[in-house]
């Protein structure tokens, strides 16, 4: 094996590690809506704030955590991720023990702040392990195990505190005393401890692994060697503003289709509705293995990234044009996996997975070209701020969404998403000077 490829290969091995972290505590987010939503009899709205409290965590810490990262560098700075990681599943302990709906959500924006140190310096990284121009096929393998994480962790969550579905449902609760339902919704919440002080243990362990692991900072100094290593103005380059705003698109569909999808089913009265999540994500590995196979070999990544966005808007369309009470889809294609079917709508929301894996990888190059290390450390920084997506949509969604009979034409808010995501890949990440937008503005004034 080339020493370049030996060099490279340990931290894609440590990073495709982050990745799968990544997406076992995001994705339990998808499970845990519908959870707590019985365990407190939330409403859809304020069941949404656990993917609100969790995602708008990125807004508010990207900026100081990449100062952070800028002084200990990316090694140590993801080590301070595991540990604020670690912290914010402790915090679920107490948050159980009480059932405290507001101490639950102090330790989700906790883990997501340390998850937004983590991905700061982990999606850059990746992008600057090999050429540019294969950066999307590189995290699209991470993205399997992301998202082969977020298979997992709806299934292992739903066996540790689903075994028995039934007792939750909203007819069992109502023929039950008020002592007897607060017994229930107690160990229901109790069951919660387990799962989170055991992701504490493993994300300490982890912490001291990366610590001690021969993880290089020197790969990220030769980044665009011919510019200088200062700070440049990020406001300065129009794509990178361009990428944060398709970003935070992306972000918000992605989401979208992972945590809604649990209420969706449960309104559909789908008996396996805590681990519908895993059914958006395994549509999301059958993403990112088209990524691999066909980018850049058949199709550049901007034209990936066109292609899927505007097939994540005709989905979309059948979405909100579908039904709640066929299972057509199912029936036609997947009766053979023998488990539990689900109407047309719960399909195609899954199947939004499928997009939304190529639209992902796809911007973070394009966005994050032609930046120095200084100033890709803030760029990312802004790109991660942009996760906040993941926590408006759901909320907007909920609001239009409040009912079951209007959850189906809620997906509507997602078109214009895809439209402008639709828009970057086919303009925006081309601009690359303001001034030059400013410069014709001036010249047809003075010819006037």
């Amino acid at each position: 094996m080339p020493e370049k490829q030996k060099s490279s290969l340990v931290p894609m091995l440590i990073i495709g590690l982050l990745f799968f972290i990544f997406g076992f505590v995001t994705w339990l987010n998808g499970s845990l809506i519908p959870t707590l939503q019985i365990a407190f009899n939330l409403t859809p709205s304020q069941a949404y704030l656990i993917s609100m409290a969790f995602y708008i965590s990125y807004t508010v810490t990207a900026l100081p955590l990449s100062v952070v990262l800028n002084h200990t560098g990316y090694k140590f700075g993801m080590v301070i991720g595991f540990l604020l990681m670690m912290l914010g599943s402790l915090i679920f302990i107490p948050a159980a023990q009480m059932r405290s709906f507001e101490i639950f959500l102090a330790g989700l924006f906790i883990l997501g702040s340390g998850l937004t140190i983590l991905q700061t310096a982990a999606c850059p990284y990746m992008v600057l392990l090999g050429k540019r121009e294969t950066a999307a096929v590189r995290i699209c393998f991470m993205g399997i195990l992301n998202k082969g994480a977020g298979i997992i962790a709806p299934i292992v969550f739903t066996s540790l505190v689903f075994t028995d579905v039934s007792q939750y449902s909203p007819s069992a609760l109502s023929q039950m005393s008020g002592a007897q339902q607060l017994i229930t919704l107690n160990t229901l919440s109790a069951k919660l401890v387990t799962p989170y002080l055991a992701m504490a243990i493993i994300l300490l362990v982890l912490a001291m692994c990366v610590l001690l692991s021969p993880l290089p900072e020197c790969d990220l100094e030769r980044v665009n060697q011919e510019k200088p290593e200062h700070y440049d103005n990020p406001f300065k380059y129009p794509h990178l503003i361009l990428g944060v705003m398709a970003l935070f698109f992306a972000a918000g569909t992605e989401v979208v289709a992972a945590d809604t999808i649990g209420l969706l089913g449960k309104a559909f009265n789908v008996t396996n509705f805590s681990s519908l999540t895993a059914y958006t994500m395994a549509f999301m590995v059958i993403g990112y293995i088209l990524g691999i196979s066909l980018i850049p070999r058949w199709i550049k990544q901007e034209k990936a990234l066109l292609f899927t966005s505007l097939l994540g808007t005709v989905i979309t369309y059948l979405i909100i044009n579908s039904s709640g009470q066929l299972y057509t889809i199912w029936n036609t294609w997947f009766l053979w996996t023998h488990a539990p079917a689900v109407p047309n709508v719960v399909v195609l929301v899954a199947m939004l997975g499928l997009v939304n894996a190529i639209i992902w990888p796809s911007i973070w190059p394009l966005a994050l070209k032609g930046l120095n290390r200084k100033t890709m450390t803030i760029g990312s920084a802004m790109l991660v701020m942009s996760f906040s997506g993941g926590a408006m949509l759901p909320m907007l969604y909920a609001e239009l969404g409040s009912t079951s009979e209007n959850m189906i034409s809620a997906y509507l808010v997602l078109i214009p998403c895809y439209l402008f995501i639709a828009f970057y890949a086919a303009l925006g990440h081309k601009v690359n000077q303001w001034n030059r937008v400013i410069n014709l503005e001036q010249s047809s004034t003075c010819n006037s």
